[in-house]
């Protein structure tokens, strides 16, 4: 969860900054016009190994212990809390994603740099502490599952928010919820920690999050594939190539009280 208010255009603009520095591309020399001495031949290529797979994050079982991804969950809300050292950021992968749903603004972070520079971003405009916790590790995806409480100027905020790790223990996926009727993950009572079938989650439909690295490809086959038969999959991918175009344009169309909602103000 993070505190990205409907800000003013200006704050919203240097906020798209963050991650948009272009990266330089760098044109090949055309050997036709190379007049050194012809190339050696080194053999065959060296095998990178398989591109990608789109392996669901169901398929992965914990590789860390159970303390390891509640302490990588609470030092996720650390980032979000003024009184914590904000040079401690949990280990994310360097495509994890941060999904949160309505009346939230859906994708509201993607990549590692600009996740924490987001984040750090979020927090000296809205501070917030979050002094209530509860985060717990499961055996089956996401590893780690918090209910929370912000502690907001306009008060309490209670969120629900789950985290996706991949074998090497880096966070590849957040999705949070409203923890109010209407707005969770599931309205079970008898399943506060959203482990029946009756759960409305992102995470466990997003292809690659379960492969080796947990590193999608939004615009891969396995990606495209899924996305034609689920809106939602395809938002998401959509979403990625024009991050925070899409979080202005939401962000308007939520209007001024989405936070106040979301909150239960």
């Amino acid at each position: 969860m993070t505190a990205l208010r409907f800000l003013p255009i200006p704050f919203a603009l240097a906020l798209w900054s963050v991650g948009c520095t272009p990266t330089p591309v760098t044109t090949p020399l055309d050997a036709s016009t190379d007049s050194g001495p012809a190339p050696v031949d080194a053999g065959p290529p060296v095998d990178a190994g398989p591109p990608p797979s789109g392996e669901l994050s169901t398929v992965l079982t914990p590789q860390q212990t159970p303390e390891y991804y509640v302490a990588q969950a609470n030092l996720y809300f650390d980032t979000l809390d003024t009184r914590a050292d904000p040079a401690l950021v949990p280990n994310y992968s360097t495509l994890v994603a941060r999904w949160e749903w309505a009346p939230w603004l859906l994708l509201t972070g993607y990549e590692r740099d600009v996740m924490v520079n987001s984040t750090r971003t979020a927090l000296a405009a809205e501070p917030s502490t979050v002094p209530t916790r509860d985060c717990r590790a499961f055996a089956v995806q996401p590893f780690a599952r918090c209910r929370v409480s912000f502690a907001y100027r306009g008060g309490a905020c209670a969120i629900y928010e789950e985290f996706t790790f991949n074998d090497q223990g880096e966070t590849t996926f957040i999705e949070a919820w409203s923890d109010l009727p209407g707005m969770r993950a599931t309205e079970d009572p008898a399943d506060p920690w959203a482990e029946g079938a009756g759960v409305h989650r992102l995470s466990t439909r997003v292809p690659g999050l379960g492969n080796e690295t947990g590193l999608i490809d939004p615009l891969g086959p396995w990606m495209q594939a899924a996305a034609r038969t689920d809106p939602e999959l395809a938002d998401f991918a959509a979403r990625t190539q024009t991050i925070w175009e899409s979080w202005l344009q939401i962000s308007r169309e939520r209007g001024p009280d989405y936070f106040a909602l979301g909150c239960g103000w």
